[in-house]
């Protein structure tokens, strides 16, 4: 089962402007160079947590899939990419140090989707 805080952070990310879903595809993209591609292999959550993860992700964004890519052709899955980046994440932080959370949540920052610290330690976190 998900953490309430990771449920949180996909139900806000789904739902932002595509604007905002490509500049943070764009940015996802960019930090892969900057330790973003170690930090994403270090966040692997459980086949459980993946699996409930990805269905929550694509219930989302399916519903917006038209509008997605008509404000930029492929950013339904580009939208899923960065998303489903930070989530991992933000899901398994206690496994990744401060610096590989960070890469990986950046491209939501500024976004107007709250993010938690690396070290929150909330109930059901």
């Amino acid at each position: 089962m998900l953490n309430a805080v990771t449920t949180r952070f996909v139900d806000a990310a789904t739902a932002l402007p595509p604007e905002a879903l490509a500049s943070a595809f764009d940015r996802t993209v960019d930090l892969r160079t900057e330790g973003g591609r170690e930090a994403s292999q270090a966040a692997v959550p459980s086949a459980s947590e993946n699996s409930e993860l990805e269905r929550r992700i694509r219930t989302a964004l399916l519903s917006r899939a038209d509008e997605l890519d008509a404000h930029l052709e492929g950013l339904h899955s580009d939208a899923w990419a960065a998303i489903s980046t930070a989530a991992r994440a933000i899901l398994k932080r206690r496994n990744l140090t401060v610096g590989q959370f960070d890469v990986l949540v950046q491209p939501f920052v500024g976004s107007g989707v709250e993010l938690p610290q690396h070290s929150t330690r909330e109930p059901g976190a």
